[in-house]
């Protein structure tokens, strides 16, 4: 059984769990925005899924230490863990990495990554090695942990996505659907009143959306279904 955690309500598992229930694949989703306590037992999970949110894994919360302990548990137990954004940041500080504020500013909207090649790229990218328009939103970077590999970097930030082992960690936002991205444009509009270089208005973010949407599905596809991989091993 795969554990998800949700910090915000309107930062849920979109594409990841779509591609769950297809696989006929368990999950549990930890509504943390509810007040839902962090389980600190890792017995019958399989898997770690820890989503974005608008906070900062430097801010002091209950929650945030809970879940730094937890990942340093599933890390020496070897379970395969997935982030996203904040998620992917929570990872990177509990393996020992730094997050901070990014000097390029507020990276929010579409935005092309690029494949960093080596061993890691290989195996999880395969033979996708074309520039990908992905979405974003995010105001902090990091320093990758020790054992990280990067596979994949943007001109505003070069960490954009590692690996450690089974475990993936995106910056970008792949598990967006057409309507979280509407629903972000429309709830964090302080964040798009803050301007500069790579954080584009509203108008922009929601144009072409559907064709956007595919074609982030066929990029996500394969790497989500190379991560769930790793999580049914774990069954066996």
């Amino acid at each position: 059984m795969i554990r998800i955690f949700r910090h915000i309500a309107c930062e849920g598992p979109g594409f990841l769990a779509e591609l769950l229930i297809q696989q006929q694949i368990d999950y549990e989703l930890i509504a943390v925005d509810e007040g839902q306590a962090i389980p600190d037992s890792l017995e019958g999970v399989t898997g770690l899924v820890f989503l974005g949110g608008p906070m900062s894994v430097n801010d002091d919360h209950v929650w945030i230490k809970d879940e730094l302990a937890l990942i340093q548990q599933a890390h020496k137990a070897d379970i395969p863990m997935l982030g996203f954004c904040l998620g992917s940041q929570l990872i990177c500080k509990a393996l020992g990495g730094e997050v901070f504020r990014g000097e390029a500013g507020q990276e929010i909207g579409w935005h092309t990554v690029n494949r960093v090649e080596g061993s890691a790229a290989e195996y999880w990218l395969g033979d996708w090695n074309k520039p990908v328009e992905l979405f974003h939103w995010h105001g902090e970077t990091f320093n990758l942990p020790k054992a990280a590999k990067l596979i994949l970097s943007s001109q505003a930030y070069a960490n954009q996505a590692y690996v450690v082992g089974k475990t993936l960690a995106l910056q970008c936002h792949v598990e967006v659907s057409a309507e979280m991205v509407k629903e972000w444009s429309s709830l964090y509009i302080a964040d798009l009143a803050q301007g500069g270089q790579w954080n584009q208005p509203a108008t922009k973010i929601c144009e072409n959306l559907d064709s956007r949407i595919a074609q982030l599905k066929t990029f996500a596809q394969p790497l989500l279904e190379k991560w769930i991989q790793g999580v049914n091993q774990e069954n066996h």
